[in-house]
């Protein structure tokens, strides 16, 4: 997989960098990874926050594709989409790294679809599986799209953590052709907000969401000066703000693709430590 960007420098100015990550898709997540990078983001101008709404998301329709399997582990099969321990962050084993067209610059992280193996003799077990889009299959244009290149653009292409792989699928047959669906995530508890940095930068990873799963949106309001201000996406599911969250009872609110809203009141407290996660209100619990 491959990162967008990160990592923070900050001097008495707070001069901001960025740098580039390296493509860790099938060899681990490094750990350079975990320190963010970020823009000069305005808090102190008004917003329109959106309210608490919209409509439960719908199963989408099937349609034709083809998966394979990757090795890995519960740290790094969710490293394009900033998860640091895809078990610990609510999504178990049964994930999957999307192709470029489906990652969508990891706006699709969280999304939830169901896959079945189908016209193929490497297919076995259960008819179908629910998997969690948590990273990115990258392009490898060395190689042509039908014989190696599964994941270059414009094909819709499925890498499946190798336990969900062997639940539908021999190990031998490698590649096998799938219907896929969007649907809604149905998730244990609550909305989950990791907040790691320093007092003038703040990372936000949020993670087991609901509903349809991949958030577009997060804002965070205090009790005390902290006006309603909107996070900017850093990469996948990492977003970022530099106003002053530390010494604040924090509300979160987010919004999801499908336009519905979540708002999690209150759920840090005052005193709260980087590094901390606090769980909040939740769409489609199961």
């Amino acid at each position: 997989m491959a990162f967008p960007f990160g990592a923070l420098m900050t001097s008495s100015l707070l001069f901001l960098v960025v740098l580039s990550f390296p493509n860790v898709h099938a060899t681990g997540v490094s750990s350079s990874w975990k320190r963010a990078a970020h823009n000069v983001i305005a808090s102190n101008h008004l917003i329109n926050v959106p309210k608490n709404g919209g409509r439960k998301f719908r199963t989408g329709p099937w349609k034709k594709a083809q998966a394979t399997f990757y090795e890995g582990g519960a740290g790094s099969y969710g490293g394009a989409c900033g998860y640091d321990d895809v078990v610990k962050d609510g999504y178990g084993l049964d994930t999957v790294a999307l192709s470029t067209v489906l990652y969508k610059k990891g706006k699709t992280c969280g999304a939830c679809y169901e896959i079945k193996c189908v016209d193929s003799p490497g297919c076995k077990g259960k008819s179908s599986i629910t998997v969690t889009a948590t990273d990115i299959c990258p392009p490898n244009y060395g190689q042509p799209s039908d014989n190696g290149g599964w994941c270059n653009p414009p094909r819709q292409h499925f890498d499946l953590a190798k336990p969900a792989y062997l639940k539908i699928a021999d190990y031998k047959a490698g590649i096998v052709p799938i219907k896929y669906r969007r649907v809604p995530c149905k998730r244990k508890g609550g909305i989950r907000f990791t907040i790691t940095g320093n007092p003038y930068f703040n990372s936000v990873k949020v993670s087991n969401v609901g509903g349809a799963g991949d958030v577009v949106a997060v804002y965070v309001k205090g009790e005390d000066k902290l006006k309603w201000t909107q996070l900017k996406r850093d990469w996948g599911q990492k977003w970022e703000t530099n106003a002053m969250l530390c010494e604040e009872t924090l509300t979160f609110r987010v919004r999801t693709s499908d336009g519905r809203i979540s708002t999690s009141k209150r759920v840090a407290p005052k005193g709260w430590q980087f590094g901390q996660t606090f769980v909040g209100e939740n769409l489609g619990r199961k």
